[in-house]
Order: C-alpha cells, then sequence, then structure tokens
C-alpha cells in the first residue's frame, strides 16, 4: 500500500470517528436515557413485587393470628378486623364468612358472602363459591334461598349439582320426598357427578327406600 492510499485511509477513518462523536453529542442522550427508563423500570418493579410480598404476608400473619383465637365470637371480631388486597380479598372474605356463620351470626355471613358474590374484581371463581355457600346459609325466607338455589343449578353453572343437592335437602324437609327423589335422580344420572356427592345421594336415596338407578358411563 503507498503513502497516498494509506494517508486517505487514516484521513477516512478521522472523518467516521468525528461523524460518530457527533452523533454521541448529538443523540447520546437518548441512549442514557433509555438506560435510565429501564433501570428506573426496573427497580420500581421490584419495589412493587416487594410491597406486594410484604402485604400478602402481613395479611396471612393477621389472618393465622385470627384463626387463632379459641373462642367462635373472638374469632369472627378478629376475622372482621382482618383487610386483604387482590386476590386475598376473597379468601379473605370467605373465611371471614365461615367464622362469623361459626359464632352464629348467619346474617353477617350472609352478608359478607354476598359482598364477595356480587364484586365483579374477585375472580368467578370465588363469586361462584360465594353464592353457592350464600344459598346453603339457613334462611327464614325459603323462597329466596330456593331462587338462588335455582339459579345456581342452571345447565352450566359451576357448581350445579351441588345446589340440587341443596335443593334436593330442602324439599325433602318440606316433606315433599317424591319431589326430593327426583332432584336426586338428575344428580345420581349427570355423568359430571363426583364421588363423594354420588355416595352421599345414594345413601339417602337407600335411606327412603328408593332403588337406585343404574350409574352413568364415565
Amino acid at each position: 500500500m503507498s503513502d497516498t492510499d494509506s494517508f486517505i485511509n487514516e484521513v477516512t477513518e478521522e472523518v467516521r470517528r468525528e461523524k460518530l462523536y457527533g452523533y454521541l453529542r448529538r443523540y447520546g442522550w437518548i441512549a442514557v436515557a433509555a438506560v435510565l427508563v429501564l433501570v428506573g423500570g426496573a427497580a420500581w418493579n421490584e419495589y412493587r413485587n416487594a410491597q406486594a410480598r410484604n402485604a400478602a404476608q402481613a395479611t396471612g400473619d393477621a389472618l393465622m393470628t385470627a384463626l387463632d383465637e379459641q373462642d367462635p365470637s373472638a374469632r369472627a371480631a378478629a376475622m372482621a378486623q382482618v383487610e386483604g388486597e387482590g386476590a386475598a380479598a376473597a379468601v379473605t372474605l370467605l373465611l371471614r364468612a365461615a367464622t362469623q356463620q361459626e359464632a352464629g351470626d348467619t346474617v353477617a355471613s350472609a352478608q359478607t358472602l354476598n359482598e364477595v358474590a356480587i364484586n365483579p374484581d374477585i375472580p368467578e371463581m370465588y363469586r361462584d363459591v360465594a353464592a353457592l355457600k350464600a344459598a346453603m346459609l339457613p334462611s327464614d325466607d325459603a323462597t329466596a334461598r330456593r331462587a338462588n338455589l335455582d339459579a345456581l343449578s342452571q345447565p352450566g353453572q359451576p357448581f350445579r349439582l351441588l345446589a340440587l343437592e341443596q335443593i334436593a335437602y330442602m324439599t325433602l324437609a318440606e316433606g315433599d320426598t317424591d319431589g326430593a327423589i327426583v332432584t336426586m335422580r338428575q344428580i345420581v344420572e349427570d355423568a359430571g357427578v363426583s364421588r363423594g356427592l354420588l355416595e352421599r345421594v345414594q345413601t339417602l336415596m337407600v335411606a327412603l327406600g328408593e332403588p337406585l338407578p343404574d350409574p352413568v358411563t364415565q
């Protein structure tokens, strides 16, 4: 390579470096800002995750403390003071309702369960569980209770068979044995019935002197 070619290459490289430095001086702040955003975003996410973990742990500790109360009324009172957030809110309220029922306050338990059942921010699974538990509570308003169970026993409802079981019990308690057996047959003949539910219903049917239908092949 001649001296002239070497000189031209050096000049070319120098021009490239000058252009690069010029770009850095002009646009370098963008790269710096991008790095700061990434680092700041990661730090913020970690902070939020830490806050969520701390809140969940605090809720769990409060639940355990409340559940350790030996007296049902004291346990229910302690549970009423526990507040959960996010997914923990549904579990907290369901436990609160259970302790209220255990303490004999079915009115408060029903109110708590209804609070879960109608809250659109709570996952649907928990809302369905709350609606079923609310309908299972003893009530002086048998008509309203049956209406709630009828709604939960419609095809496609996740707890349809459990709602039918409660309807059978209600019907039997009202003295309508034939009607209760008709409902129990619906349960036994359903391909989706669980083993535990099937055994409960079959035991009751046998106690009533009713022959069992042939099992459904699943």
